[in-house]
């Protein structure tokens, strides 16, 4: 059943973060929902326009949310819990595993002055000196989610779950312990009592989420459209993995971020899944499996305007 309910009137936030005069601005933050962009960036113009109307058409379908309080509680519940706050830069930002996410947390806890820079060398914890909105009243999400300047990144669907599994198949133990024993136990014949779980095929993999609920995964391989809700929140920015540093920037430019405050550069010894492992990985897969896979995926492809992955015998034999 929807909550709807009646809430009280909330005191108005400042209109401008605290301390405005002290800092040194850059740009001009945005009205949510109005974006300037720069003349010469017209590649940025079109790709924001092509995902506002894509967005904009699938939303527009009967029965899709309009607010996140149209959701069952268990999608709302997952929704705040992955939208940060910063209330001195009045911005949300829904974040999305396996698509710099730790990055822009180190940038949120720099902005709270946490952190000195955001090339401090410390384990992420991806928790502390943070403000989620499920830890706000309704009314305050409310008027946040209002008032407040809103993006998330995005990332090509399979790319996210490849990367997704190299990481957490490949190099973490908890994971290995607590889904691969589990994975290798239910989809390998002859896997014996103990697994290690730390030897996951990706066609296991693909198993496991093709009998998955969607609502219902881990965060790390959970479809965008489930952690984010991008029809129950009408976000300003897309930003893409694609264009990290640029998107991201701009982004900082627009909350009027300070001009030392900038987008981590990327790791020299990180090496994402590049599309050539992607398409390797895809056509050793069976094409039947991932047939069972994609539906789950479908919004993410089509909202954020992701071509279907070419898995043909053509295509993989080339």
């Amino acid at each position: 059943m929807i909550e709807r309910g009646i809430l009280a009137e909330m005191k108005p936030l400042p209109l401008h973060p605290p301390n405005r005069e002290d800092a040194v601005w850059r740009g001009t933050v945005p009205r949510p929902g109005r974006l300037s962009l720069d003349a010469g960036d017209s590649d940025l113009q079109v790709r924001q326009d092509v995902r506002n109307r894509t967005l904009r058409a699938v939303c527009g379908q009967p029965g899709m949310p309009r607010d996140p309080w149209d959701l069952p509680v268990g999608q709302r519940r997952t929704l705040l819990r992955h939208i940060l706050v910063s209330d001195r830069y009045r911005f949300l930002y829904c974040y999305v595993p396996k698509v710099a996410c730790s990055n822009w947390k180190r940038v949120l806890k720099v902005l709270a002055g946490v952190l000195d820079n955001v090339d401090v060398r410390l384990k992420m914890d991806h928790r502390s000196d943070l403000v989620f909105l499920a830890d706000l009243r309704p009314d305050e999400i409310r008027y946040r989610l209002q008032h407040y300047f809103k993006f998330l990144f995005v990332r090509d669907p399979l790319e996210r779950l490849l990367s997704a599994y190299r990481n957490k198949f490949g190099e973490i133990r908890e994971y290995q312990q607590r889904y691969g024993v589990e994975i290798v136990k239910r989809y390998r014949a002859g896997a014996g009592p103990s697994p290690a779980g730390d030897d996951v095929t990706f066609p296991e993999f693909l198993r496991y989420l093709a009998d998955e609920d969607p609502e219902r995964m881990n965060e790390h391989w959970m479809p965008v459209y489930h952690l984010c809700q991008p029809c129950a929140v009408r976000y300003d920015f897309v930003g893409s993995y694609e264009r990290l540093e640029a998107d991201a920037n701009q982004v900082l430019e627009w909350v009027r971020a300070p001009p030392h405050v900038r987008f981590p550069a990327r790791q020299a010894w990180y090496r994402p899944a590049s599309p050539e492992s992607l398409h390797y990985h895809l056509c050793s897969a069976p094409r039947a499996l991932l047939q069972d896979v994609l539906p789950k995926y479908i919004l993410d492809f089509s909202l954020f305007a992701y071509p279907l992955p070419n898995v043909t015998r053509e295509a993989c034999h080339q």
